[in-house]
């Protein structure tokens, strides 16, 4: 984990020069930002891409904070927030209530797109100007004509090209059509089709991803940095929101969408909303991404650097009895650790001190107070639906207790709390909480202030790159393929083979296309990929009525019962939970729990195992 900040690191780099990013950033034409101005040393064009890097790191407002708080990792079929209906306005399309996105304005003054909007094409406009320095040097004359080689230069313009590319995909897949600016000093202004912009910026990453360093290939090469292993990764993610469904306007023309050669494009539509004026569909020609994604993601794949699927748990037994045994805890104990994962191609890197969301927002929540605790507040917007904890995953996927926790903490030396259903935040309510990254499990938690834990932001991990290659093989025909990049994502979460039992999982969600799909929707809780995925392969309708029938299933076996039994044995139950008293100096309290109905007077709690990782 890099331990400065990207701002620090930019400045003091620049300092050497007698320059600023400051300087740079105010210059508004390429006469004032010459490429001997920005790239004439080597330390003055990283400060500058490092300055880019922590407007993405400290206020994008889409990957921690912002619109992945209000929309993101809270709104699908596995993931919601834990308050209140009418606490907020955001909770309509997060919980996918009547009338969903259209009923919630992004851009009003309560909602993060006013802060996004403008961040994200602040970003894009620092990379402008990098990528329009660089393009009218001989360097780039030679990655044009696809005759260089790799240097540190070229890998910082590849850098630059990856990061503004970043920006736009975010942008495309809040707003869908935006304007579409290249030009430094140049406002951005009018509306680009989607179709348009996803289709520059695959070409462009195409175009630099020979030129970039692998993970691991050159010292500063880490998961902290955008990487060819990264590019690779982002043209398949682009290249298959590119050829996925989407919702399009019908008020701007029937010419308007068109793709980069300018040729009217066609749709394969699922349903329209008159009433939208939009309709919900993809391209008639999406297997074309599908093939320029096939191609990248392979290549990540295959060449991974230092990156790898993280299969073994390589700890020991603990000194107080810890036994370990779970490579995909593993995965995330790294986070934890303040180190990068091992499994990520990308990460957002945080520095312990400075406002840092996970686990604060996104992790195992805490009713402490926000400093001088162990561990301090928490707040714990991340929470899990539980259909999707005593429904989806099979007894036997150690996944489940690495994502969903019945447990907070008090703050109190990480005293348990069991999270009631109630609305709230923190430990004193709101369900089923985010696992994966908690205080309790760093070696030193930061107890003197809340938010400030240190830990990374996941972007890009292999099993995303392993599933994406998967669905691609899937979706072009080469099932036998695709399984086989299935298995190696779904079998890592069982001890055994026998026991994940890929064919049964495959039957059971009714082919491989379905059931890769369900191993993203296990394999990324509390991540903000399900969303999206849902979105873009057509599937949210019928995801949505399937959540709300097992969810009145449920509520009705509770009612009737006191308790509802999901189809793979998983039961849930309501108890009553008796507070203890003890005298001074006691060594312990009896607690008695015993099962109840549902009544007005009794706390609902969830009745499961707890085992502590």
């Amino acid at each position: 984990m890099k331990k400065l900040l990207y701002t620090y690191l930019g400045i003091g780099l620049l300092m050497l020069n007698m320059t600023s990013c400051e300087d740079f950033l105010d210059s508004s034409s390429p006469s004032e930002a010459t490429p001997d101005f920005v790239f004439g040393d080597i330390s003055t064009a990283r400060g500058a891409l490092m300055e880019a890097y922590e407007k993405w790191r400290a206020k994008a407002y889409v990957h921690a904070n912002g619109l992945f708080y209000d929309l993101v990792v809270c709104g699908s079929d596995s993931e919601r927030h834990p308050e209140g209906y009418d606490a907020q306005a955001r909770h309509i399309p997060e919980n996918l209530y009547y009338g969903g996105t259209s009923s919630f304005d992004i851009n009003s003054a309560g909602n993060n797109g006013v802060n996004a909007w403008p961040a994200l094409y602040s970003i894009i406009a620092t990379c402008n100007t990098l990528c329009n320095a660089i393009e009218g040097t001989d360097t780039y004359k030679d990655i044009e004509a696809g005759t260089g080689s790799v240097t540190e230069m070229t890998d910082l313009y590849g850098q630059a090209v990856a990061l503004r590319a970043t920006a736009y995909h975010e942008l495309l897949r809040f707003w869908g059509d935006v304007p579409h600016n290249l030009e430094p000093g140049v406002a951005a202004e009018g509306l680009t089709p989607r179709d348009q912009i996803y289709e520059y910026h695959i070409n462009k990453l195409m175009q630099v991803e020979p030129y970039m360093y692998y993970l691991g290939e050159n010292v500063g090469a880490d998961a902290s940095m955008m990487t060819r292993n990264y590019v690779d990764a982002l043209i398949g993610r682009m290249c298959l929101y590119a050829g996925g469904y989407s919702t399009r306007r019908t008020d701007l023309g029937a010419d308007f969408y068109k793709d980069l050669d300018g040729n009217v494009l066609s749709f394969d539509k699922l349903n329209t909303v008159d009433a939208n004026n939009a309709f919900y569909g993809r391209r008639t020609d999406y297997e074309k991404f599908y093939e320029i994604a096939e191609r990248y993601l392979q290549n990540c794949v295959d060449n991974p650097g230092t990156a790898a699927l993280c299969t073994v748990d390589p700890r020991a037994a603990g000194s107080n009895g810890q036994a370990f045994g779970n490579p995909y805890q593993y995965v995330f104990q790294q986070n934890d650790n303040l180190v990068l994962s091992s499994e990520s191609i990308y990460e957002i890197p945080e520095t312990r001190g400075v406002q840092t969301e996970r686990p604060y927002a996104f992790g195992r929540p805490s009713s402490a107070g926000g400093s001088n605790n162990y561990p301090c507040k928490n707040y714990g917007q991340s929470r899990f639906h539980p259909t999707y904890y005593y429904g989806d995953f099979d007894p036997n996927d150690m996944r489940r207790d690495v994502t969903c926790t019945v447990t907070g903490t008090d703050g109190k030396n990480g005293v348990e709390k069991l999270l009631p259903f109630v609305p709230g935040s923190q430990a004193n309510g709101g369900g089923i909480a985010n696992n994966k990254w908690d205080e309790n499990r760093q070696p030193e938690p930061r107890w003197e202030k809340q938010r400030q834990s240190g830990i990374n932001n996941p972007f890009v991990r292999m099993s995303d790159v392993i599933l994406m290659l998967a669905e691609v093989k899937a979706e072009l025909g080469d099932e036998v393929t695709a399984k086989q990049y299935l298995s190696e994502v779904h079998n890592r979460a069982f001890a055994t083979p026998e026991l994940a039992n890929l064919d049964g999982f495959i039957s059971k969600w009714g082919g491989i296309k379905e059931a890769i799909q369900q191993e993203r929707k296990l394999e990324f809780g509390g991540e903000g990929l399900r969303r999206y995925d849902l979105i873009r392969t057509g599937k949210l309708p019928e995801a949505i009525k399937k959540l709300k029938a097992d969810l009145a299933a449920m509520v009705n076996g509770l009612k009737t019962k006191g308790y509802y039994t999901f189809e793979n044995g998983n039961t849930i139950s309501y108890v009553n939970i008796k507070r203890p008293t003890h005298k001074v100096g006691q060594v312990y309290t009896k607690i008695d729990i015993k099962p109840s109905g549902l009544t007005k007077e009794r706390l609902a709690f969830m009745k499961t195992q707890m085992r502590l990782l």
